[in-house]
């Protein structure tokens, strides 16, 4: 761990670092807090080491200003005035753990200890917080596509950096998927990986859930909340369907990106964060920035590193080992000893176009998978869902209301709702429902 030790006494400072060193840490000290908060700007740090007096200062109120710097960091106050009551007031103002002067080199290893359990349960929660709703097999990313090969070798070279990298692609291909697997080839894979969902939530809303708020900043805020940015702090931050970030929060995206500073809604004084964002989209971000509803600053900052994953309609060869991937683990998940596709199943999901992508995949084997009743796949099971839509094509021998219908298909099955639907096709909502109930 990197461990920044604040005390004013040069002997103390000594004989922690030797102790720390020891144990194989890298350490820095400073004699006050205004050296320690220069510091914890220039570099993350997991622990700080405070005296209760430094010189002419409290080190409860540097406690505070630490905090403010740094949420997430673990500070263990160190004083020679022991009491009950100090170390009740250090608590409750945010410090992680309290050691009396003179210490010895166990009581510091076990202090330690003690944080680094914390941290990665801390870790591992926000790992399953992010995980909660998408449920699913681990998806094998390797492809016989020269257009996926491509992404993959580049996403991959791109993880070892602190670039940010933004991961485009039809809704479904799994851009999240890749995000995470980027995350896991990181040095930032012993820290968390905390998704953010742009749509799923209205901008007040994903305001605070992204940056936090402090108690009574709105209606119904009882407590303090730290945020997505805070819990990803160390790790990476995944920014989902980046294109419907509303513009008034991108400002303060594009501050976090560019400084590393943010502040929480209902809060002036700024935090800093030492994340690494990855952004995905199925926009054409470059025609959001031309009509002004997407900062082009903000998208300069965050394209750095782009890929795109193509479509399951472009991998053909990979169908096959995708589709039994989700059939293994959606039959284990239902008791059922269905095992494989028969020929016929496999030929029709060659052949079909996969609008939806990988997860329109997974619900279609979900359904079949459900109500079959042997151990193999017919293509019957899939008839209901897998239309013939490679056999509709611009200049096949087929009529417009055709065409148009298997347009209308597609776009419905990649978009998440009608409204979305109807903005794409140039229609209204309302014509849109009466088509889609003819389909």
């Amino acid at each position: 761990m990197r461990i920044l030790i604040v005390d004013d006494e040069k002997n103390i400072r000594r004989a922690l670092t030797l102790a720390l060193e020891s144990m194989e840490h890298e350490v820095v000290c400073v004699s006050n807090s205004a050296l320690a908060l220069a510091e914890l700007k220039a570099r993350p740090f997991e622990v700080v080491m405070l005296d209760l007096r430094l010189s002419q200062e409290s080190g409860l109120d540097v406690l505070e200003e630490i905090l403010r710097t740094a949420p997430q960091i673990a500070v263990v106050m160190v004083t020679a005035y022991a009491s009950v009551e100090t170390a009740v007031e250090a608590m409750r103002r945010g410090a992680f753990d309290y050691l009396p002067k003179p210490c010895t080199p166990e009581q510091v290893r076990q202090v330690l200890a003690r944080i680094e359990k914390t941290r990665k349960l801390e870790r591992r929660v926000a790992e399953l917080e992010s995980r909660l709703g998408a449920e699913g097999p681990e998806i094998d990313l390797t492809s016989q596509a020269p257009a996926m090969q491509k992404a993959l070798e580049l996403a991959f070279k791109a993880a070892d950096s602190e670039a940010t990298v933004l991961l485009l692609g039809e809704s479904g291909t799994g851009k999240s998927v890749l995000a995470r697997a980027m995350h896991q080839r990181s040095p930032r894979r012993v820290g968390a990986f905390v998704t953010v969902s742009c749509p799923s939530l209205s901008r007040e809303l994903l305001e605070s859930d992204l940056f936090g708020h402090v108690k009574g900043a709105f209606t119904g805020a009882h407590a303090d909340t730290l945020g997505k940015v805070a819990a990803a702090d160390g790790g990476t931050l995944f920014l989902d369907e980046i294109g419907e970030l509303p513009v008034e929060i991108q400002a303060k995206l594009l501050r976090l990106l560019q400084e590393r500073e943010y502040e929480r809604v209902g809060e002036t004084k700024p935090r800093r964060a030492n994340v690494r964002v990855i952004s995905a989209t199925n926009r054409e971000l470059t025609q959001a920035v031309a009509t002004g509803k997407f900062r082009e600053d903000l998208f300069y900052r965050l394209n750095v590193i782009s890929l795109r994953l193509p479509p399951l309609r472009e991998r053909v060869n990979d169908i096959e080992r995708i589709a039994l991937g989700y059939l293994h683990f959606i039959a284990g998940h239902e008791g059922k000893s269905v095992r494989n596709f028969s020929p016929g199943a496999l030929e029709a999901m060659r052949q079909y176009a996969w609008p939806g992508n990988l997860r329109e995949m997974r619900n279609l084997i979900e359904r079949a998978v459900i109500l079959s009743s042997s151990e193999a796949i017919e293509a019957e099971d899939l008839s209901d869902s897998v239309q013939p839509a490679s056999e509709t094509r611009l200049g096949g021998k087929f009529t417009l209301e055709a065409i148009e219908a298997e347009h209308i298909r597609r776009v419905l099955a990649n978009t998440r709702t009608l409204e979305e639907a109807a903005a794409i096709l140039g229609i209204d909502p309302a014509t849109l429902y009466r088509k889609r109930k003819k389909l």
